[in-house]
This record gives structure tokens, C-alpha cells and sequence, in this order.
């Protein structure tokens, strides 16, 4: 419960972030790889399959680095998803490509992606933090917002007592660090959380904002981008500092009004947000990238086979999930690396295939496919739940069923009469 003494309002947000997740649990796996740079990316399948045939009836902790494949010998188009520390010193980040990657540190050791043992891990995580609170947000498989206000002592100690517990808890329980970071609101918590990676723990207030936060770049910033950032910088704004002294009709001028309060609001460490602990999915998509550039016409055959698959595994995802959507997207990425992407909303929710398809194709024909192409992708957004859309069908259908018996009062001679459909 929260001490008597903590004043109306008073908050303390937690943002935990698991330190490099996919390589540090490939790490568990593999501890004779500690110390090495190793890189997650390529193939998505079993991670030791391969190392398994070569080294049949070695234990996974056994096989010599030297058995590992490293990323100098990697041959295709597949980037990286995630890097341990040790690699990231050598300039080595996700997103990067493999090859482009290998040129930094062609020694570092290449593991492909595992998610089911990543998922397992996840929740293995998330539950050592609900079994203390029930207050999470579910950010994804590697973070979480917790709302720390309502624990006993949060306010003596600005809710130090209770991030180390979890840090220590997760640890127990998964051999995983993470990086917790504690401040008075969702924005500069998650900030805090990045200061002090891997295994850190910083404590906020806002009487830090001045000295911790305002000599960070812009993009330290939760919604700033890349683009973003470069805009800022060439109106002179580099630091967060440098955003908060900007005056607000200023910035609205330039990024609009409601964008323009936002950075004025953020700079100045404020968000009123809370805590969802029951976050619904924004969106669902698959996407993948080619071996080979294919072209639109020559390689059409291929293409046709790959859309129909990614629209038939985002139907698949959805009904899963318990999802359907109304909103269908398409992405594409050309050999020059430049992407479009477009969408369209229909009038129904769906989770068909089929129905996905159709609505994705009528986006292809709105890009044009004038170049090679090395990525395609199909989105569903404006996501509901199922039962939820089916309650909302089951309401509209009793209330147009009342319509038609409801008394209707005829203002010329009086007479209530019962509607009846038109006739014209």
C-alpha cells in the first residue's frame, strides 16, 4: 500500500529493459561464448541445429568456439537483429547488415534467431514482476512499465528498494540482467533506464530533469527519430536543453501545433500517461526479405507465391491472436533501399486471408513497381477483438430490430403506428 505520507498525485514509474535479451539468453546456452562478440540474425531456426549435427553427443556448453560460424563467412542479405555488448564496441547494431557488419568485426560469432526460446525467457521475466505488482505494461518481449506508487516505502527511497528487488528476482530466476530506470512518469523513466546499461538502476525526480536529462541529444527522447533529429539539428537544437529553451510558438510554427506542444512538453519532462496493464496489439504484420533483388515482372511468379503466403500468415497470426482488422497494408523495400508503403481501410473487420489479399493487392497497385525489389511486407491495423467485434454486431442487430416495432408518434393526426420498411 502506498505511505500515508505520499501526496495526491504522487507517481513512480518504473521502465525495465532486458540487457542485449536475444544474446544474452544465447549466452545461457552457450556460456563458453562470454567475452566473444556474437551477433543475432540470418535464418530464423533452431539455434543449435546445425551445431548439434556437427557436434553430435557434445553438450551444448561443450562445443568449442571454434565450431561457431563466424560472421565473415556469411553470404546473403540478412541483418542483424540484435547484438551482445562486446560487439557493439566494434560499431556493430541491429538493423545493420550481415556483410555490411562483418567488415567491423569478422570474428564475431553469428547465431541465428530462436524467438520460442526468447518468448520463454519473456515470460519467465514478466512473471517474476507480477508476482510483486499487478501494475505492468507489456511493451514488448524485452520491457515493461511498472507503476512502483502503490508499494510500501516507494516514497522514502524513490523506489530504489523495490527496482532492486526485481533486478535481483529476474536474476534468480532467468540468470538475465536488465536495466531499470525509476522517475515520475513513463517519458524520463524510460530514459533513466538507458543511463547506466547493462545492469543499471537510476532514480529520477524532477529536480534531476536540469543535470541528467537536458544534456542528453533530442533522439534520447522517446518519439524522436532519426528524421526528426536531423530537423532539430538544423534549426540549431541538438540537446534536449536546447528543446526546452525553444519557445512553444516556435515550435508549433515548425511541426505543427499538436507535435510542436508535444516536444515543448517532453523537453520539459512531462506525461500524464498511465500505466496500461492491459495493452491490446496496435497492429500485426509479416514481412521478409529476399535472397535476391526479384523483379516485379520477371520474378512475378515468385512474388505472387511470397504475398499470398505473408497475407495467409498474418490471417493465421490474427486468429491466433483473437484479432481481426480493418485496416490492410502493404510495404515494400526497392533495391535502392528506399520503401513505400500504402494502406486502405475497409468497411468490415476481417481475419480471412483471402479478404486480406484482395485488400493488400489494391494497395500494390497504388506503388509503383518500377525497380527490383529486396523486401515485401502486409500489415493489419485498427485491430479489435473478435468477441468484441461480434458483441458490437449482436447490439447493432437488436437495436435496428427494436426500430422496427419501436411506437412512432404521427404529428399530423396523432395516431402511434409501428414503422415498416420503406417502399419507394
Amino acid at each position: 500500500m502506498s505511505d500515508p505520507k505520499d501526496p495526491p498525485g504522487f507517481r513512480r514509474i518504473a521502465h525495465l529493459d532486458m540487457d542485449a535479451f536475444y544474446a544474452s539468453v544465447e549466452l545461457l546456452r552457450y556460456p563458453q561464448l562470454q567475452g566473444w562478440p556474437v551477433v543475432i540474425g540470418g535464418a530464423q531456426r533452431r539455434a543449435d541445429g546445425r551445431l548439434l549435427m556437427q557436434h553430435a553427443g557434445v553438450a551444448l556448453q561443450d562445443i568449442p568456439v571454434e565450431g561457431f560460424p563466424r560472421l565473415r563467412d556469411y553470404v546473403g542479405r540478412g541483418v542483424i537483429t540484435t547484438a551482445n555488448y562486446v560487439a557493439r564496441q566494434f560499431g556493430i547494431g541491429s538493423a545493420m547488415g550481415l556483410m555490411k557488419a562483418a567488415a567491423h568485426c569478422p570474428d564475431a560469432i553469428l547465431l541465428p534467431v530462436d524467438f520460442d526460446e526468447y518468448r520463454r525467457y519473456s515470460r519467465l521475466f514478466k512473471a517474476e514482476i507480477l508476482a510483486l505488482t499487478p501494475h505492468m505494461e507489456d511493451r514488448g518481449i524485452d520491457e515493461v512499465y511498472i507503476d512502483l506508487s502503490d508499494l510500501a516505502g516507494c516514497r522514502a527511497d524513490g523506489g530504489r528498494e523495490w527496482a532492486a528487488r526485481l533486478q535481483n528476482n529476474i536474476f534468480t530466476a532467468t540468470g538475465l540482467t536488465c536495466s531499470v530506470g525509476v522517475a515520475p512518469n513513463k517519458l524520463i523513466a524510460k530514459m533513466a533506464s538507458e543511463l547506466q546499461k547493462p545492469h543499471g538502476l537510476s532514480i529520477l525526480d524532477a529536480s534531476d530533469l536540469e543535470t541528467r536529462i537536458w544534456p542528453l541529444p533530442c533522439r534520447k527522447i522517446n518519439g524522436i527519430g532519426p528524421k526528426m533529429s536531423e530537423k532539430l539539428a538544423r534549426c540549431g537544437v541538438h540537446s534536449i536543453g536546447d528543446l526546452a529553451a525553444q519557445n512553444p510558438i516556435w515550435l508549433m510554427q515548425n511541426f505543427g501545433k499538436s507535435h510542436g506542444l508535444w516536444l515543448h512538453a517532453a523537453a520539459h519532462g512531462r506525461d500524464d500517461r498511465p500505466v496500461q496493464t492491459n495493452s491490446e496489439a496496435i497492429s500485426i504484420s509479416r514481412e521478409t526479405t529476399f535472397d535476391r533483388d526479384l523483379h516485379p515482372v520477371q520474378d512475378k511468379a515468385i512474388l505472387t507465391r511470397i504475398f499470398t503466403r505473408l497475407c495467409e500468415q498474418v490471417a493465421d497470426d490474427l486468429q491466433r491472436k483473437g484479432y481481426v482488422g480493418k485496416t490492410i497494408g502493404v510495404k515494400i523495400r526497392y533495391d535502392n533501399f528506399k520503401s513505400a508503403t500504402r494502406d486502405h481501410t475497409g468497411e468490415h473487420y476481417t481475419a480471412d486471408g483471402a479478404t486480406i489479399r484482395a485488400m493488400a493487392r489494391r494497395c500494390l497497385r497504388r506503388i509503383p513497381l518500377d525497380r527490383r525489389l529486396r523486401l515485401l511486407g502486409v500489415r493489419v491495423a485498427s485491430l479489435k477483438r473478435l468477441e468484441q467485434v461480434e458483441q458490437d454486431d449482436a447490439a447493432m442487430r437488436r437495436q435496428a430490430l427494436d426500430g422496427w416495432t419501436l411506437p412512432l408518434f404521427d404529428e399530423v393526426n396523432g395516431f402511434g403506428f409501428h414503422a415498416g420498411p420503406s417502399v419507394s
